[in-house]
């Protein structure tokens, strides 16, 4: 039973962490519930987003190169209900059509990701250039430019050229750092005059944990205690070197910025008044957002990531530590390459210290943390059982990075939630309250000094969601994935974030609750005429409430 103290103090944080240095921001004051009326900087970029694989479909087609996730998703019981992104949401084939949505939402930017495989089928490019994938690109990127829409373009959002993976073993190997560089360059090169924001890597967390330990992701390794740490390394290897490409070849030519999409989940200590859960609390985010972040911005892995990995691999009788070492060479190579940070948030866990065995048969990733997560039933679950509402964690977050790392320009380049389930209701009330609480939390972040410049909605469409097939729908549009036309419906959500991008914000509550139930009574239009379109599917699955008041744990 966890102490009942935690309750009565659970929403109060008092971090150790660099105290002194956040000095406009109360770790310790207790606002979860307030709202904050007000308005972004002049300025403020307000988007979309999407990924190759998730949205493009045409998996074959116009001589692209198999991926990871192509051949991932094709064997048997990888992916729920065997599904695949063969299709998905026919992107390719439909162009203008979503540039033509993104106008309506009045968008000032979209981040999109190129895929790697369409434009080097076997991702060398001296086997051959397939230049209808450059093509396809080309027209997205002038077709957004054309409707005033600032491409934000992203090199790798998971979708290795499969010829890589057998080669060479893909991101366990140290030669995808120069053929990743050397992919990126050929987009400099393409693109660069168009394109002035590219993210190297979207959430190489899950790249690495998700591909090359539990092996829920493609390619499906389970590298237990190893796979994910040597993956992550060549990714911030090949993160540094594409950022050093285009700083010395293309930077003062083309004038844009090269950063990185780093994921995080906030980590909030169970008990504040207990030493250990205030330190399992940090170590959870060092573990998950710093493992990348502290490398490109200091130079080196966080102490607690070393300390942890290091000690436990001793206890496991191994003579150097499962974590790899930079040299002092690659540390300044590698230190400073980020001319602004992406962050993908969704989501907050209670953490609690947990002392894990050191036995080499029980070594991982997250027996290295020596934590548990667990989660307040009472917080909302809408969608992935993963993903509960819980807005205060992102302003935690946003701070957190400023104190950490010299308050870098940040764009949210992924926020946002699912639902999980097969009916056609488009009145989303549940990602508008999301939505409002989320933004609402940045915008507090941006007035404690967080330098926050962009917003991106994940996501523009529903989309195919990796191991979860069609079974969750983060889009403020629904696709109709039956349809092979695969037609586009807007939820209620929609309407609401488009007000909040043409106020720039949350200008009075008056304003704000109206802007609610006149999206609500939008949608209502919008569900007939999808439910003309799809009586077949009358099927509505609903997921059971839960009211106790005790934490849950996470496995």
């Amino acid at each position: 039973m966890l102490p009942r103290c935690a309750f009565s103090v659970c929403h109060v944080l008092m971090l150790v962490l660099c105290l002194s240095a956040a000095e406009d921001f109360d770790w310790t004051k207790n606002d979860h519930g307030s709202f904050y009326y007000g308005t972004f900087p002049a300025g403020f970029s307000w988007g979309a987003g999407s990924s190759a694989y998730q949205t493009e479909g045409a998996w074959d087609k116009d001589g692209k190169g198999l991926s990871i996730w192509d051949v991932f998703s094709h064997k048997k019981g990888k992916i729920q209900q065997n599904e695949t992104g063969d299709s998905s949401c026919e992107g390719y084939y439909k162009v203008k059509d979503d540039v033509s949505l993104m106008k309506e939402l009045k968008l000032n930017h979209y981040r999109f990701s190129i895929s790697w495989p369409r434009l080097l089928p076997t991702g060398i490019k001296s086997d051959h250039i397939n230049e209808k994938g450059m093509q396809h690109y080309d027209q997205l990127i002038d077709h957004l430019l054309e409707n005033k829409i600032t491409p934000i373009v992203t090199l790798y959002h998971w979708d290795l050229p499969q010829v890589l993976q057998e080669k060479y073993g893909g991101w366990q190997n140290i030669s995808m750092v120069n053929h990743f560089n050397e992919f990126a360059n050929l987009c400099f090169e393409r693109f660069g005059n168009r394109v002035k924001y590219w993210i190297t890597f979207n959430n190489p967390w899950s790249v690495a944990v998700e591909g090359y330990e539990t092996g829920e992701h493609a390619p499906g390794l389970k590298l237990r205690g190893t796979g994910a740490y040597r993956a992550a390394h060549h990714i911030i290897k090949a993160h540094a070197k594409v950022w050093h490409t285009y700083d010395t070849q293309w930077r003062a030519k083309q004038k844009g910025l090269v950063g990185i999409s780093l994921s995080g989940d906030w980590g909030e200590p169970v008990d504040i008044s207990n030493q250990k859960d205030i330190e399992a609390a940090e170590r959870y985010v060092q573990f998950y957002l710093g493992w990348f972040a502290t490398p490109i911005f200091h130079g080196d892995y966080p102490q607690v990531m070393k300390d942890f990995i290091g000690r436990k691999s001793v206890q496991q009788g191994l003579g150097t530590s499962r974590l790899p070492t930079f040299s002092p060479q690659e540390k300044s190579y590698i230190k400073g390459t980020c001319d602004f940070l992406g962050v993908g948030h969704f989501t907050t866990r209670y953490i609690t210290q947990k002392n894990n065995p050191s036995s080499r048969s029980s070594s991982s990733y997250f027996s290295d943390r020596d934590l548990a997560e667990l989660v307040d039933p009472r917080w909302p679950d809408p969608g992935s059982e993963w993903l509960y509402s819980v807005p205060w964690g992102f302003r935690r977050l946003l701070n957190f990075i400023k104190t950490q790392y010299g308050n870098p320009m940040i764009y949210v380049t992924e926020n946002g939630v699912s639902e999980k389930m097969l009916c056609t209701e488009l009145c989303d009330d549940w990602r508008i309250q999301y939505y409002k609480d989320y933004i609402n939390e940045m915008l507090k972040a941006i007035k404690d000094g967080v330098n926050v410049k962009g917003y991106t909605a994940w996501s523009l469409l529903d989309k195919f969601e990796w191991d979860e097939g069609y079974s969750e729908r983060f889009g403020l549009y629904y696709v109709d994935f039956r349809n092979k036309n695969k037609p586009r419906y807007p939820k209620a959500s929609v309407q609401f974030y488009k007000r909040i991008i043409s106020s720039n914000g949350f200008p009075n509550q008056r304003e704000v609750e109206n802007w609610r139930r006149k999206a609500v009574e939008t949608c209502s239009s919008s569900n007939q005429l999808l439910a003309a379109a799809t009586r077949k599917s009358k099927e509505h699955a609903e997921l059971p409430k839960r009211n106790s008041g005790v934490l849950l744990p996470i496995f």
